[in-house]
């Protein structure tokens, strides 16, 4: 079965239609909690895969001094542009563009930042070992490196890249996985909530919360996101060991579906120059 890259920026550039200050105000939050305002103020940020540039957006507002942004889709670079000019503090040191992380030219020319902020890119890219190592160059020494990458569930991550590959494949496969697969969201959603009789309509409003996300642009990103790779947590962790980093900390999805998110600290020298 062949399949295509899904248009992650289409998606995006609808979730900006969407984006209030209350979903940017939990994206800060979101970002406060990993990352912490001390790493945050004054420090130059570079967001790989900026998607709908959201996260740039929090950085800037909290006080980042200089923000770069780059994605490999171009609908995302332009979501981000708008972003940016709607919302971004006025002569923000912000620069955005197209450029791919498993380009080394391209990174080498971006020089090094205090903060590299990467969430659900690099299992996108169709190299994700490739780009897991490439990232590593654009972080200072002492610097902050931020990724999240899907939990491997085995045989389960194995389906869902079926799943996936079939929504991509072509307009068929695309309208069958969404036929199957949002009626079963919908469904497994309204049963938990009548379980515990909690009104189903909240789990939509309050899905913000969740760095200041969408449910329904979640569930197309999830259900066409691909490429598509997974690795475990001591796989993550023991590649950037490999490699001059500590982990500062670490939160899991609880061995469930879903992203791993890590925050390590470059403490050494990396192979590669950088």
């Amino acid at each position: 079965m062949s399949a295509t890259r899904f248009g992650f920026g289409k998606n995006w550039k609808s979730f900006v239609g969407v984006l209030t200050e209350e979903r940017i105000k939990e994206a800060e939050a979101s970002l406060l909690e990993m990352i912490g305002a001390d790493r945050l103020r004054g420090s130059t940020f570079i967001d790989v895969g900026s998607g709908s540039g959201v996260f740039s957006l929090a950085a800037a507002r909290m006080g980042a001094r200089k923000v770069h942004s780059f994605d490999f889709d171009a609908d995302s670079v332009s979501a981000t542009e708008e972003v940016r000019n709607r919302f971004g503090p006025p002569a923000m040191d912000w620069q955005v563009e197209q450029g791919s992380a498993l380009d080394p030219a391209y990174l080498d020319g971006l020089g090094q930042w205090d903060v590299v902020y990467s969430w659900g890119v690099l299992h996108h890219t169709g190299a994700m070992w490739q780009a897991l190592d490439q990232v590593t160059r654009l972080v200072k020494p002492g610097g902050t490196l931020f990724i999240s990458i899907y939990n491997d569930q085995g045989p389960v991550s194995r389906g869902w890249t079926w799943v996936k590959r079939t929504y991509n494949a072509t307009p068929v496969g695309r309208l069958a996985v969404m036929s199957v697969f949002v009626p079963y969201f919908i469904a497994r959603g309204v049963l938990a909530d009548g379980l515990r009789a909690r009104n189903p309509i909240v789990r939509y409003r309050e899905y913000r919360r969740t760095r200041g996300m969408s449910m329904t642009h979640d569930w197309i990103d999830w259900l066409g996101g691909y490429p598509f790779e997974v690795a475990k947590p001591e796989q993550i962790f023991d590649f950037y060991r490999a490699r001059g980093f500590a982990l500062v900390k670490l939160q899991t999805c609880g061995g469930r579906l879903g992203c791993n998110e890590f925050v390590f600290r470059r403490t050494g020298s990396v192979d590669h120059p950088v």
